[in-house]
């Protein structure tokens, strides 16, 4: 597909330098390809031809879910994406009828909800979406590069480069000047190291810790499968912090994965998984397991804890540095939230790019200060669900505010309530999607419904109203 021509006068911006060529980094590539004559994509790898995991992205081999609001974000910003990933082989599914959720251990009522997710592994979307990014004029990628710091100007109020070496055995240190550095290294990110070490207080940050475990294996997908459906979804709640999901990430392979928190680890061993996943509410993974051709072996990964890091709060900070994706704020990756957190910010920061007066860009603290706001809001939904999410049990460690016992209690029978009332299900569903706010499930109508449906779905708080 031609690459889509530049909108944006691009003089007085020169040079942009992205670190890290992750989902993230190109993104944030595609938004700038727009605004600087040249934008170069500095990453530690070398970067494979194909579709296939690399070291960089050791999370690549587990599964991954593209939600419906992360396929509209890459949609805007690379058109036809969508029909160029299907035609690759990956897979669509209305989330509410092609796959059963299980909330508290309780089938969400599956009826059509036009909340529509992709299936496709990590490498898969990444590999596509650089592939879209090569072919901008004025981008390039450099592989196996080392980038050592930051460049700044003798005052160090702006930010001007980075210091970099190759991996490879290219030559020393090399510096390359850069109207704006984008920093999309992901949850090793040294932005906050490298403030500090120019004078500059680091960002506070927000930790909940759920010390997840997952394990992915991947399976031939047969037609008589769970019914012929896309997958399923078995979210862990208090009393059973361990849960599984299903993902077809194309029409004849299933994803698999099984996780736990706060101790509880799934085997890797072909017995212990499948107890483990006969251990969950619904049968689905269980037959996937017990029935199906594994197609590789068994990969575990620890996730301690969903880190935030507001750089939206600091009252000084450097021109000419912008940090996104895991770099920004990372999540429990249960919740599927990081491929579509990362292609929003890239959305905000075209909008800004596109609309900024260049003038205003060159100010040390102009274009950084307006895009860390709007990327706090971005990533506001997605923290608020995973990390609340998170803190229902009481083991993990996070701040609590005062109302969040009430609105754990209300959100616990909403729960029990959607797997009665379809209308309920589908609000649930396009919240989890990042298509609607969360403030949606506690709007009074929808309180009024689950009065009611809670007393018909057997909840025993309902039966007391």
């Amino acid at each position: 597909m031609a690459p889509t021509p530049r909108s944006v006068d691009t003089a007085g911006r020169s040079h942009a330098v992205v670190i890290g060529a992750g989902l993230a980094g190109l993104t944030a590539a595609r938004a700038l390809a727009d605004a600087y004559e040249r934008v170069t994509v500095l990453d530690r790898d070398v970067l494979p031809a194909e579709p296939s995991s690399r070291r960089g992205v050791p999370q690549s081999r587990q599964l991954h879910i593209l939600l419906a609001r992360g396929a509209q974000a890459l949609e805007e910003l690379f058109p036809g994406f969508l029909e160029e990933l299907l035609a690759a082989g990956a897979t669509r599914a209305d989330t509410q009828t092609e796959v059963h959720w299980y909330l508290d251990g309780r089938l969400l009522c599956p009826v059509p909800s036009g909340v529509i997710a992709y299936g496709a592994s990590r490498p898969q979307v990444e590999h596509h979406v650089r592939a879209r990014v090569v072919a901008l004029p004025g981008v390039a990628v450099r592989e196996g590069m080392e980038v050592l710091g930051p460049v700044t100007t003798p005052d160090r109020a702006r930010v001007t480069g980075v210091r970099v070496r190759s991996r490879t055995g290219g030559p020393g240190e090399e510096a390359i000047p850069a109207d704006l550095v984008v920093d999309a290294s992901g949850r090793g990110s040294r932005a906050p190291d490298w403030l500090e070490e120019l004078g500059y207080p680091r960002p506070r940050r927000t930790r909940v810790r759920a010390d997840v475990v997952y394990v992915t294996r991947h399976f031939r997908r047969e037609p008589h499968h769970i019914g012929g459906r896309s997958g399923v979804a078995l979210v862990p709640f208090p009393g059973l912090p361990r849960g599984g999901a299903l993902v077809s990430e194309r029409k004849d392979r299933f994803a698999a994965v099984l996780f736990g928190l706060q101790g509880e680890e799934p085997p890797t061993d072909e017995a212990g998984m499948l107890a483990y996943a006969e251990s969950l509410p619904g049968p689905d993974v269980a037959e996937v397991l017990r029935t199906a051709e594994p197609l590789n072996e068994p990969v575990r990964m620890r996730y301690p804890a969903s880190t935030r890091h507001h750089y939206e709060k600091l009252d000084h900070r450097p021109g000419g540095l912008l940090v996104t994706g895991d770099a920004l704020c990372n999540f429990n990756p249960t919740y599927g939230q990081g491929m579509t957190a990362a292609a929003q910010q890239a959305v905000v920061l075209r909008a800004l790019l596109a609309r900024e007066p260049r003038e205003r860009d060159r100010n040390a603290d102009g274009l950084p200060r307006r895009f860390f706001r709007a990327a706090a809001e971005v990533v506001d939904t997605p923290w608020l669900l995973a990390a609340g999410g998170d803190l229902r049990f009481p083991g993990v460690e996070g701040r609590r505010g005062p109302a969040d016992g009430l609105l754990d209690r209300y959100l616990t029978r909403y729960r029990a309530a959607a797997s009665v009332d379809p209308v309920l299900g589908r609000t649930f569903l396009s919240v989890a999607h990042m298509l609607q706010p969360p403030a949606r499930l506690m709007s009074p109508g929808h309180v009024l419904r689950v009065l009611r449906a809670s007393r018909r779905a057997g909840d025993p708080a309902g039966a007391d109203s």
